[in-house]
């Protein structure tokens, strides 16, 4: 089996480990969104909002989900009002309920400290400028359109930082390529060997050999120390790892996660290198499945950060 030089193309490949930030000024203050994403056999979506934009986490989370299927995301949002301190007024929609609960307090705690008027004016959103304010559909609009720039920002990060985990795998997927390739053209050298070595101490025990047992014994022998069918799946699973890495979705098809898919194939190679190394009648097949499993576990370490 040949593999080429790892491929220039892009890969369907979308690493769960990356970072995004998008800030803007706008007419009514200004904000930044950050995502961070680490990681994660599920899709989990932490939000950090302010307390005037927690209604909005819904619809956050449904356009993470549109976008990505697996990792850990937490999601920040940082939002400064420009205010013009001529024309401030008190926001009622703020006001109204703070009120109702200080009167709350004070009937169940009489005794307790009256509030400073000027510690109620320092409650978050409780002041608004009159000329700048907007209304909050207004603002609530422009942060979605600027978290979904974001998101945008956190995708191509993904997806380049899971070219360079493609080109690793398949770098890998070459190495095992070419130990599989030098170690076939010895299997029938090794065969050989075997036989010889049988024959030698069955002649240090007995004077005569009978070549018909002889030769059923050394096929049988031959027959459990192969390992053309490991050789054979070791490459079929290389080829279908590479087959997933290269698929591009096509036309509209939505992009699916792959990590799963590698993940599970990564087993399936272990288990015919342990297979391989379990059949060794030889070093250079013992030293070829111990080299087998440590690109395995190397591509499987970088698996684990594929969506």
């Amino acid at each position: 089996m040949t593999i080429s030089e790892p491929s220039p193309h892009l890969y369907n490949v979308h690493s769960m480990t990356a970072f995004a930030r998008f800030q803007s000024n706008a007419d009514f203050g200004r904000f930044s969104w950050e995502i961070r994403s680490v990681n994660q056999r599920y899709l989990e979506v932490n939000c950090k909002l302010p307390d005037n934009f927690r209604h909005l986490e819904p619809l956050i989370r449904e356009q993470i989900k549109a976008h990505i299927n697996r990792g850990k995301l937490d999601i920040s949002l940082s939002f400064e009002v420009q205010q013009n301190n001529d024309s401030l007024t008190v926001n009622p929609d703020v006001l109204d309920p703070l009120g109702q609960a200080i009167e709350r307090v004070q009937q169940l705690l009489p005794n307790a400290n009256q509030l400073n008027p000027l510690e109620i004016l320092r409650w978050p959103g409780l002041l608004i400028s009159q000329e700048q304010h907007p209304q909050q559909e207004a603002i609530e609009q422009k942060l979605l359109e600027g978290l979904d720039k974001t998101i945008n920002v956190l995708l191509r990060n993904r997806a380049r930082e899971g070219q360079a985990l493609a080109h690793i795998i398949e770098d890998r997927c070459q190495q095992i390529a070419q130990q599989l390739n030098l170690l076939e053209p010895q299997l029938e050298e090794f065969v050989t060997l075997h036989s010889d070595k049988l024959r030698q101490k069955i002649a240090e025990l007995t004077d005569t050999i009978d070549e018909n047992r002889f030769h059923q014994e050394v096929a049988i022998l031959a027959q459990k120390a192969d390992i053309t069918e490991e050789i054979d799946r070791l490459r079929t699973h290389i080829k279908e790892v590479l087959h997933i890495l290269q698929r591009l979705p096509v036309g509209g098809e939505p992009r699916k996660p792959i990590g799963r898919r590698l993940d599970f194939l990564m087993q399936e190679l272990n288990r015919e290198a342990n297979t391989l190394g379990s059949k060794a009648t030889h070093i250079e097949i013992s030293q070829t499945s111990v080299e087998l499993k440590v690109l395995i576990e190397q591509m499987r370490e970088q698996i684990q950060n594929i969506e």
